[in-house]
């Protein structure tokens, strides 16, 4: 197993922590980079902190606003002409 790693995984890592996405192996190796990397164990606080203020503001989607099929049909022709504008 690799334990080093550099700042990109290692802030990767801390936001699928976050959200409960991350192994157990990638848990192990962040707290090891966290030990010798201030930047990124800063980087987490903010994080955790950003995520504590924000997260009362945020509703679940529980599905009831998903586009209808004819939208979606809609949204992909808008998409596939602004594609062949550019």
């Amino acid at each position: 197993m690799k334990f080093n790693m550099n700042c990109d995984e290692a802030t990767t890592i801390c936001d699928k922590n976050q959200y409960g996405e991350a192994s157990f192996i990638e848990k192990i190796r962040l707290t090891f980079h966290l030990i010798f990397c201030k930047y990124c164990k800063a980087y987490t606080k903010q994080n955790n902190i950003l995520s504590k203020l924000f997260g009362n503001y945020l509703t679940p989607c529980d599905g009831s606003e998903q586009l209808t099929e004819a939208e979606k049909k809609e949204l992909e022709i808008k998409l596939k002409e602004e594609l062949k504008k550019k």
